[in-house]
């Protein structure tokens, strides 16, 4: 009978010593952790410990921190957002100076005739599924999408500049070409112009619009013309006569343009010019030619 009631005793002793060790082990592990991450602010405080008058970090505050990790993951989220945008536009404004430089067609003289987007592309991708994306794989993500995208701008500004040097490289041949035909144009003209059928349709319609005279004073203008010069502006007298209205001497034409040597047109101008002030008119100076051999 001792021997039981001993064997109640121990085993209640037992049971008790047990049920203290179960109450007390949530507040061990909670006080080992409270430790630990206090130990880890006091330790983080004193080896970084803030200057003089500095403003002192809220440890409860900081503890905080280090469980939630909420205000580096915005951060980061913040971060990722904006590199994301940056990234979005490199990548746009790259896309549409390839397009302008293939519809340009003109020979662009780079290393690169268009930028490489494929690795920004994928960057931007991956960017916009950010919000199932591990904090680690994120900070990774965003560096290099940065990187990337720092490198699609300098490829695209050189292709601006190269685009831009072979449209000002364009204009000016364009221009030069435009001045050529330009010129050829004028010299056919003034080609024809100096033959006897252009000297003649060309007097034929200054005549006319500048004097009022017809079909009759060109036909005694054309008389006076034919035995002076055969219409040839390039006639030249011994006595110093010369062009289709033989000016004596020929430089007085010159007040009717300084082309007077080259062109048919200025002669015609200056010999009418004479004709109507001295004469009045062409079949007065064609009489006068008759009656004296000169005008």
């Amino acid at each position: 009978m001792i021997q039981k009631t001993r064997a109640l005793q121990r085993a209640s002793a037992a049971a008790s010593a047990r049920a203290a060790v179960t109450a007390r082990r949530p507040k061990l592990i909670f006080g080992t952790a409270a430790a630990a991450v206090l130990g880890i602010a006091l330790t983080t405080g004193i080896v970084s410990a803030p200057a003089v008058g500095a403003e002192k970090p809220d440890a409860a505050a900081s503890v905080a921190r280090l469980f939630t990790g909420a205000e580096p993951i915005a951060r980061l989220a913040d971060g990722a957002a904006l590199t994301l945008a940056q990234a979005q536009d490199a990548l746009g404004a790259a896309e549409a100076m390839n397009e302008e430089v293939l519809a340009s067609g003109l020979p662009v003289v780079a290393e690169r005739t268009s930028v490489d987007t494929d690795d920004l592309a994928r960057d931007v991708s991956e960017l916009e599924d950010r919000a199932l994306m591990p904090t680690m794989l994120l900070t990774a993500l965003s560096a290099r999408a940065e990187r990337e995208t720092e490198a699609v701008q300098q490829e695209t500004a050189t292709l601006r500049a190269a685009l831009t040097a072979a449209q000002e490289k364009k204009a000016a041949d364009d221009a030069a070409a435009a001045a050529a035909a330009q010129a050829a144009e004028a010299a056919a003209a003034l080609a024809a112009a100096n033959t006897v059928d252009g000297a003649k349709a060309t007097a034929r319609q200054l005549a006319a619009s500048r004097y009022g005279w017809g079909d009759d004073q060109f036909s005694c203008l054309n008389s006076l013309w034919t035995k002076e010069s055969s219409w040839n502006y390039q006639a030249y007298n011994p006595s110093g006569a010369t062009g289709i209205p033989q000016a004596l001497p020929g430089s007085k034409m010159a007040s009717a343009g300084a082309d007077w040597q080259t062109n048919a047109a200025t002669q015609i101008a200056w010999g009418l010019g004479y004709i109507s002030s001295v004469y009045g008119t062409p079949c007065s100076a064609w009489s006068h030619s008759q009656a004296t051999n000169w005008y």
